[in-house]
């Protein structure tokens, strides 16, 4: 219910961010120290790289680790034990007026269909259709991200699959996001 009530108000432009001046790398290892047990109980690596010289950006840091603990729960959702998550804070683009911190969540995970990529964001949606509502989440995470994302006057975006094994088979997803 709390979820739905989030994502409602931030649908509305109602959702109230407490804007401070933050540390990306320091909420996004903070992010994923909360997420390393789940992790490690599934036998999945969690690795976190953070850039040097990256600037204090205005965020709401509560809501910032909230956008990428939802990342890196969704991730751990569909990656196999023996698998890798990577949580990166770098820079994004050579160029210096659009050069700014970027946010991305790497997974080993079977990828997402190019059907269903343009919907991950969507209240809701899932691509994996023999998902238990019980082990698959509200359908909803996603869908907060963008949003919180969107309130911070940044982007989010896709990319599936992002690797390719010896074998030829496709694989992994990223999740990116930028901030104001």
């Amino acid at each position: 219910m709390a979820d739905l009530r989030l994502l409602s108000l931030a649908e509305a432009g109602q959702l109230k961010l407490e804007l401070a001046e933050a540390d990306l790398g320091e909420l996004a290892s903070r992010a994923a120290e909360r997420l390393r047990p789940a992790a490690d109980a599934k036998g999945v690596a969690l690795a976190v790289e953070i850039a040097a010289g990256l600037p204090r950006v205005q965020v709401d840091a509560d809501r910032f680790i909230q956008m990428i603990g939802n990342l890196v729960d969704n991730a751990l959702r569909y990656t196999p034990p023996g698998g890798r998550i990577e949580l990166a804070v770098r820079w994004s683009g050579e160029a210096c007026p659009t050069r700014r911190p970027i946010v991305a969540v790497t997974d080993t995970g079977g990828g997402i269909a190019p059907a269903d990529l343009p919907h991950v964001f969507d209240r809701f949606y899932r691509g994996d259709k023999s998902r238990a509502r019980a082990s698959g989440g509200s359908g909803l995470g996603l869908a907060i991200v963008k949003q919180l994302v969107e309130a911070h006057g940044g982007q989010v975006w896709a990319e599936s699959p992002v690797f390719q094994a010896a074998d030829g088979q496709r694989y992994g997803s990223r999740f990116s996001i930028t901030v104001g």
